[in-house]
Order: C-alpha cells, then structure tokens, then sequence
C-alpha cells in the first residue's frame, strides 16, 4: 500500500506541472472580440476558414490558414502574441484554439459565433479578395 502511495505521488509530481502550464483558452463575444483588437495591438488574427469565405467577408488584418493546413503552417502562429481565432460560426475555430492550447500557446481567444456573429453585431469587416 505504501508502494502505491509513493508511485501516486512521484506520478503526480510529473504531471502536474504538465497541466499547470497548459493554455487556457477563452470563447469571447463580438463585444469582447471587438475590445481586443482595438486594446490589443499585438493581437494575431487568424482565420481558419477556406480562401472562398475569407474572400466573402473577413476581419481586416486577419491572416488565413485553412483548418486543413494548420499543422503545416503551424509555425505562422506566433506563440508570443495573444491569438483570436474565428471562423464562420465558431465551430471550426473552437477545435483550433484547442489543438493550439495543446500546443502550448499561452493567450488564445475563440469568436464565439464566428464571422457571421461579429457582422451581424455591426462591427466592421473587409469583403472582396485580399
């Protein structure tokens, strides 16, 4: 039993720390979204939509790479910057702030609702080809 005990602890010694430093990651509104941007200039915006949609409508200075090309292009996501991803409804974009919080990016933000959300609020967005 003390044996157990003792592989417990040493465990939890190596694992803990592993999980003290892992991402938290934040869905925020349009509201919240908008705040940031305008607060926070260092923010990294990325877009994991396809080039069609980026094409329709994006937030200006948004830099897209498809959910289909993130883990090639892994290395365009800058780790010392706050991160706010978003995409048409929020869906696609939740499952890359979490691959990106396991990847060890500390500030990551998720556009609850997406795109279409942030619009519909009024905010403002570029439309037409890059």
């Amino acid at each position: 039993m003390k044996r157990q005990f003792i592989f417990c602890f040493i465990l939890l010694l190596i694992v803990l720390p592993v999980y003290a430093d892992a991402a938290v990651a934040r869905n925020v509104t349009p509201g919240e979204a908008s705040s940031l941007v305008d607060q926070r200039k260092d923010l990294y915006l990325l877009d994991v939509r396809t080039l069609g949609e980026y094409q329709q409508v994006r937030l200006g200075g948004a830099q897209l790479i498809p959910i289909g090309q993130l883990i090639k292009r892994l290395a365009e996501v800058p780790k010392d910057r706050p991160v706010l991803v978003y995409c048409a409804v929020g869906s696609r974009s939740a499952q890359v702030v979490n691959y990106l919080a396991r990847q060890g990016y500390p500030e990551l933000y998720n556009l609850k609702g997406g795109i279409y959300s942030w619009a519909q609020k009024g905010y403002p967005v570029l439309q037409g080809g890059p």
